[in-house]
């Protein structure tokens, strides 16, 4: 068998989105290729590694697993960030060039560029093919939020991940307005190969279930959210999203004792929010940290509606993955998203939801107001036309074997 080497960041057991997907893409294929994957200690949620070996190596299944040891991270400082991201970059280079008798190498955007610019010097170093998956076009997203003003630095940061484009022997986006943006970066000319392989979940462990479902039950029980009317994020409360000033539309419904907010997940603007919150002494907001996976399926079962956000200009960049656990789920969508995006795009298709431009505050207010007043029936069918949606056009399976029609088209092509 071909021997493919995954360098991914995070992996089982981060429940950072990126590594659950990349996790499940790589059981599903450890019976057709050899596999050897490199990723970090687990740490997305603030875990504390307990080993002090720079390399670590275990075995998983069929699968070997080459644990990087890196600083610990505190996402509210770019230094540390920075310092995170470039010991993850030095070291996975290290471990990838150790690998022996490899045949491809499958590296994401993540960390920005640089986890492109693995894939682009190993191929070169090892002469061998490589896939680049891109989950988040940089520098376009780091401009978005302006994380830096420094022109030089997002002119050289394009230019690497061009080159990282154009040596790739194939390169994955997970939306088709990212390959908008693919296409527009070379200006329609001499374009890297590339095709759409959207994200997914696991349509088989998150269905949908009745708030009468004990699980589901316990989980409102437990954080006296029985009988709410509960908007919630699930996810990764980070930069992109504009969740530091979308927090502020919890205050016009503060007499409405029956709307609560609920926001589940772990990032650099959670402190902000969390203050915004003790400063106006509002108690119809409440934060949770992430869920273990496998209680997930009950979590998003608990609400009644779901966001799912991104920044302005955040369109062709990046794709919030969260969308396919929502529609798996059956539940509404208040989406807060860019025209022609294609989680925007989604939720038109599939009638799962209402959608309103970023920024555009009012405007998510009265969406809010919209589906508090439907509730009942009417606001699950509306969930439940997600779910229907994604078993027709959606599902994991789907993905998974286009992921392994291109992997074997590749290796076995000389």
């Amino acid at each position: 068998m071909k021997k493919i080497t995954f360098v991914i960041n995070y992996f089982y057991p981060d429940l950072a989105s990126t590594g659950q997907l990349m996790t499940e893409l790589c059981q599903d294929l450890q019976n057709d290729f050899v596999i050897s994957v490199i990723a970090a200690q687990p740490g997305y949620a603030g875990e504390k590694s307990k080993t002090t070996k720079k390399f670590e190596i275990e075995q998983m299944e069929n699968m070997k697993i080459i644990r990087i040891q890196l600083p610990e991270v505190d996402k509210t400082s770019k230094w540390s960030r920075m310092k995170y991201i470039f010991s993850y970059f030095v070291l996975a280079q290290i471990a990838l060039l150790r690998e022996k008798n490899v045949d491809l190498i499958y590296t994401i955007s993540q960390p920005p560029v640089l986890g492109g610019l693995i894939g682009t010097i190993g191929k070169l170093l090892k002469r061998t093919k490589h896939v680049y998956n891109i989950q988040d076009f940089n520098p376009e997203q780091a401009a978005a939020v302006s994380y830096t003003n420094n022109q030089s630095v997002f002119k050289l940061a394009k230019y690497i991940d061009k080159l990282n484009c154009r040596y790739a022997d194939h390169i994955v986006v997970v939306g088709n307005d990212m390959s908008d943006t693919l296409i527009n970066r070379f200006q329609n000319q001499e374009v890297p190969d590339h095709s759409v392989i959207n994200n997914w979940t696991n349509e088989d462990e998150i269905v949908p279930l009745d708030e009468k479902d004990p699980s589901v039950y316990q989980f409102l029980k437990e954080h006296q959210l029985e009988d709410k009317f509960i908007i919630m994020y699930s996810g990764n409360i980070g930069l992109y999203y504009d969740l530091e000033n979308i927090i502020k539309v919890t205050k016009e419904f503060e007499s409405e004792k029956e709307i609560i907010f609920l926001f589940i997940g772990e990032g650099a603007v959670k402190k902000d929010m969390q203050k915004f919150i003790k400063e106006n002494k509002l108690t119809n907001t409440y934060f949770l940290p992430y869920q273990p996976k496998d209680y997930i399926k009950y979590s998003l079962n608990a609400a009644n509606v779901h966001l799912v956000v991104n920044q302005k200009g955040i369109k062709g960049v990046s794709v919030p993955s969260k969308i396919y656990g929502v529609m798996a789920a059956g539940k509404p969508i208040l989406g807060v998203l860019e025209e022609g995006s294609e989680a925007y795009n989604l939720i038109n298709k599939s009638n799962s939801g209402v959608v309103v431009e970023p920024n555009d505050y009012s405007g998510i207010a009265d969406a809010i107001r919209s589906l508090y007043a439907l509730k009942g029936q009417q606001l699950r069918h509306i969930g439940l036309n997600g779910r229907a949606y994604l078993e027709e056009n959606l599902k994991r399976d789907i993905s998974i074997q286009k992921y392994r029609d291109l992997l074997n088209s590749l290796v076995n092509h000389k």
